[in-house]
């Protein structure tokens, strides 16, 4: 069916036109009539067979055809209404994922480019700043994800009383992610009388009880059976040891015909792995992933697009906003958790009735997991093909100069290639020992000799004292314990009044004490000095002697 048969608005058509599309689809021919007349959606079709367009198309047309309403003008005497505010938004559309939301408003800037109307759209992961600033300009069309849509409207930027028509996209993506209460409290402040559509490459259960409590009597389009895969999709099956997935995607990368591929992994850890053996192999390869910044994931989308970079590592989360054309293969290093997943994952590839490649690892203990897709797809998936012979797998260059792939490398392979240099790659912790073990800082513990003169022989400064030179009478501070004869030369200064010898001043030791305190040293001199004349000559007489006289 063409376009210009579906009764929209000229300039609508003509920018449809001016995209190259000529027929409407058969998601697009089955919801744009029934939408344009008001009423509720519940679509499902194949990935990549046009939703955006379906329900994109008859929201430009409505508000098309009907005048915007006044801009809300400020109310001076209430300070906290003081802030600027533009028209209302009178369509919302809610996706998962903040690549998603960027795809849905390039294409209303497409399609509506010969209107004189005003998108917007709204995500986490940035600042709000300029998202506040074009919500002041005025907005017709707002697309936004829940988190970041619910945190302005809480703020009082967003103003959900104008929305006529509400638009839930991947809706079943929103609620494996959690959004399912953001979802609930944000319809109950869009008016009850509004037009809803609710789209999705699968329904489960789950999506039909959100679809009976949003929809009022939707009209069903169904294009396709629920979780079923392009037939212009070649699927393969590798069943393959976890440690030997590296080596089997490089073999395969490099044997196959691959122009631009896309990967998939369960964690986002893992994601960056793949994509720095794949760099180290010379494969041009990035990751892309939540925890990544958005200018990092826009850089990186727009590498994979204009072909800078031939494959992209992305976890299952990236899988509903990537639409890329061209893409030749698509592998699950990991298997999905889901059949729904595995079918979003694979329609990365054959869209727009391309063709495809979809490669699957798995290992043994994860047969169950294919059966469960077969049987929620109703689907014979091909046995699992021989293994080829693997390719090795790169090793570091010695003039990488990554602090990435330092800190990789040591953590993954601490003792590579038989040695223990790994200690010698950490920044700074041995700043001092630079210039070898006998310049500065500290030298091996076998090869120290205690001589404070050899550099490196101990620390500098807390044994600067012991330069010790003299096998005795050295004054300079401590001599070796075994060296030491009792001279002032080998205790601390705490002794310096036994400078001259135990003969001479200070103290005698215990046994050579005769009681005499005539003999220097003999007792403390003021406490005893009335006894200077020995016992019977003044002072005290031993106690054995006293007679009671």
């Amino acid at each position: 069916m063409k376009f210009s048969a579906l009764q929209l608005a000229e300039p609508i058509v003509r920018a449809v036109t001016d995209k190259g599309y000529a027929s409407a689809t058969d998601i697009q021919a089955g919801a744009i009539p029934p939408a344009l007349l008001g009423r509720d959606i519940l679509g499902t079709a194949q990935t990549g067979t046009g939703k955006t367009c379906a329900f994109a198309l008859p929201i430009l047309h409505r508000l098309s055809q009907s005048k915007p309403a006044q801009p809300v003008q400020p109310v001076r005497n209430k300070r906290h209404d003081r802030r600027a505010k533009g028209r209302t938004p009178r369509a919302l559309v809610l996706c998962p994922t903040r690549e998603l939301a960027t795809q849905i408003h390039e294409s209303f800037l497409d399609y509506g480019s010969n209107l004189k109307l005003g998108y917007c759209v709204v995500f986490g992961g940035v600042s709000q700043y300029h998202q506040v600033r074009a919500l002041q300009r005025g907005v017709d069309v707002l697309i936004a994800t829940p988190g970041r849509l619910k945190d302005l409207v809480n703020q009082g930027h967003i103003d959900l009383t104008g929305i006529e028509t509400l638009v839930l996209d991947e809706a079943d993506r929103m609620l494996d992610m959690g959004f399912i209460s953001d979802i609930r409290h944000i319809v109950q402040l869009i008016p009850g009388d509004r037009q809803t559509m609710l789209f999705s490459a699968t329904i489960s259960n789950s999506i039909r009880r959100l679809a009976n409590d949003l929809l009022d009597e939707p009209t069903l389009i169904e294009t396709a059976p629920e979780a079923t895969t392009v037939d212009t999709i070649k699927q393969r099956f590798f069943m393959i040891p976890q440690q030997k997935k590296f080596r089997l995607l490089i073999t395969l990368l490099n044997q196959e015909k691959v122009d631009r591929a896309l990967i998939f992994t369960k964690t986002k850890h893992k994601a960056d792995r793949v994509a720095r053996w794949l760099q180290r192999a010379g494969i041009r390869a990035d990751a892309i992933h939540s925890n990544k910044t958005q200018s990092a994931r826009n850089a990186a989308m727009r590498s994979f697009r204009e072909g800078n970079v031939n494959v992209l590592v992305a976890t299952d989360i990236a899988s509903r906003g990537i639409d890329v054309d061209n893409i030749t293969h698509v592998l699950n290093f990991d298997v999905p958790i889901d059949p729904e997943t595995y079918v979003h994952r694979i329609g990365r590839t054959a869209r727009a009735g391309a063709s495809g490649t979809a490669i699957t690892f798995y290992q043994a203990n994860e047969k169950q997991m294919l059966r469960s897709i077969e049987r929620r797809a109703n689907i014979t998936l091909p046995p699992a093909e021989q293994l080829p012979r693997l390719e090795e797998m790169p090793e570091l260059s010695p003039d990488a100069t990554s602090s990435e792939n330092r800190t990789d490398e040591r953590r993954r392979s601490p003792r590579r290639n038989g040695q223990d240099d790994h200690r010698n790659d950490r920044k700074g912790r041995f700043k001092k020992h630079a210039g070898g073990t006998s310049k500065g800082g500290y030298a091996p513990r076998e090869n120290r000799d205690g001589d404070s003169d050899k550099p490196g022989g101990y620390k500098k400064k807390d044994f600067k004292k012991n330069k010790y030179q003299k096998p005795s009478g050295s004054t300079d501070g401590h001599a070796p314990r075994e060296n030491r004869d009792g001279d002032s030369g080998g205790y601390k200064k705490k002794f310096k009044k036994n400078t001259g010898g135990y003969d001479k001043g200070g103290y005698v030791p215990r046994d050579d004490r005769d009681g005499d305190s005539a003999k220097p040293g003999g007792y403390k001199k003021k406490k005893f000095k009335k006894n200077a004349g020995g016992y019977n000559k003044g002072g005290y007489v031993p106690r054995d002697d006293r007679d009671g006289d």
